[in-house]
């Protein structure tokens, strides 16, 4: 007699797909709370209501939770912004740095861990995530905004007393460095609470009149 295998329920790999992806959301949040070294599977599991055997099932071990959460959390978010200044080759400056600062905008309100992991993990000396932004992250996004900043600087269309690098850190200092501390912000300015539209709109402003010609 054959014996058969018995067949998954058809509800089985849905439900592991949501399992799944609802420990790579519980790791993000204890990355940022704890930072990323600080942070143990058990950490995780019990934020996610899991058991630490059931992560080990999905990844492996800390590390492959760890490449887990940068390859299918983090690399699509910078992929955003890498695509956006790509795809617009023929685009004036202007258009593209106000895109620029659009897009990581609209990706903080879509993703408010965003300025909180940045300060953590990239910005401050020992950050886990500071190599993979040398590496994978940054260096196209800042290539082809430091290339298009000094061409229009050679055309004669930009101030020439900006610094296409510093530029670049400029509109890093826009967006994600008052992002990270806007629970201070709104503290501060709490007649008038501060929120990432503000942010938007005044980086937008300061582009519009910063590079003009001197």
């Amino acid at each position: 007699m054959i014996s058969r295998t018995p067949r998954r329920g058809p509800g089985r790999p849905q439900a592991d797909a949501e399992r799944r992806a609802g420990a790579l959301d519980a790791a993000l949040a204890c990355y940022v709370r704890r930072g990323i070294r600080a942070t143990s599977l058990r950490d995780i599991a019990n934020e996610a209501g899991c058991t630490p055997a059931l992560l080990h099932y999905y990844f492996g071990d800390t590390a492959g939770l760890q490449d887990a959460v940068i390859a299918e959390r983090l690399m699509p978010v910078f992929a955003e912004v890498r695509d956006t200044l790509l795809g617009m080759p023929d685009a004036g400056l202007k258009t593209v740095l106000t895109a620029f600062v659009d897009h990581i905008c609209a990706l903080i309100e879509r993703h408010p861990w965003m300025p909180a992991l940045w300060i953590r993990e990239v910005v401050s000396e020992g950050g886990a995530l500071r190599d993979l932004m040398l590496t994978r992250l940054a260096p196209e996004i800042s290539a082809v905004l430091v290339q298009r900043i000094a061409a229009e600087q050679a055309a004669g269309r930009l101030n020439a007393a900006l610094d296409p690098r510093l530029l670049m850190v400029s509109l890093v200092g826009l967006t994600l460095f008052p992002a990270a501390g806007l629970p201070i912000w709104q503290q501060l300015f709490a007649d008038a609470p501060l929120s990432v539209e503000h942010i938007r709109t005044h980086a937008r402003a300061l582009i519009e009149r910063g590079l003009e010609l001197a």
